[in-house]
């Protein structure tokens, strides 16, 4: 009689922990909004709602790690075989690429510009480009850092299927820390969250002179 009774508490026990168990598969990959509401906007983790929390060091020691050696299943390039190249920030401003909220997939309707770069590179040597990614201020530091590191990458997997040199093409991620418009509203965000084209070619003989006498 004693073990009936000790095996149904058992069964009981374990149906009074199942919704418990449901609340800890809660995602993580979701932006926090310091002070925000419901948000509009696509969401790359579909069926999530964006958690508002003024305190996200639980969720910064999760985010994804990049591989400085390979991103995307791609060699990265080495920047600091272009520290020394001129960078032109005005030649490939007309191909911005935007993003919707929290997202790195590119576009259909921004591939066009992607074409444009390509293009542009293909016709020129010896040339690079930085592609840099940003972010709107919503989100952590450190989210919208490793999001800008996504959308980076985005756009050059894209340059590279296109035909490109990968070791021609860098990557940086800013987070939120160039924004182009520094509104607190929609309109704002949306021009924020992009990812830029600076053109960067090699220096001239005179300025490798002057880098050789500075050393």
């Amino acid at each position: 009689m004693k073990k009936l009774c000790f095996a149904k508490n058992i069964t009981l026990a374990l149906a009074a922990a199942l919704p418990l168990c449901g609340c800890l598969k809660s995602p993580y990959h979701v932006t926090q909004i310091p002070n925000g509401g419901a948000l509009t906007g696509t969401n790359d983790f579909a069926g999530t709602t964006p958690a508002i929390s003024t305190d996200d060091s639980a969720n910064a020691s999760k985010l994804p790690l990049s591989d400085p050696n390979l991103t995307g299943g791609i060699p990265a390039a080495n920047n600091a075989d272009y520290d020394t190249w001129n960078a032109d920030k005005s030649a490939l401003a007309a191909y911005t690429v935007h993003f919707d909220y929290d997202s790195s997939t590119v576009k259909a309707t921004e591939e066009s510009k992607l074409a444009a770069v390509a293009e542009a590179m293909k016709g020129a040597t010896p040339i690079a480009v930085r592609i840099e990614g940003n972010c709107d201020e919503r989100g952590t530091e450190e989210y919208n850092r490793s999001l800008g590191d996504r959308r980076a990458n985005a756009l050059r997997e894209k340059l590279v299927a296109m035909g490109l040199d990968a070791k021609k093409l860098l990557t940086v991620s800013y987070g939120e820390d160039k924004p182009v418009d520094h509104g607190h509203n929609e309109a704002a965000y949306a021009k924020n969250r992009r990812g830029d084209f600076v053109l960067l070619t090699p220096p001239s003989p005179g300025q490798l002179s002057k880098l050789e006498n500075k050393q």
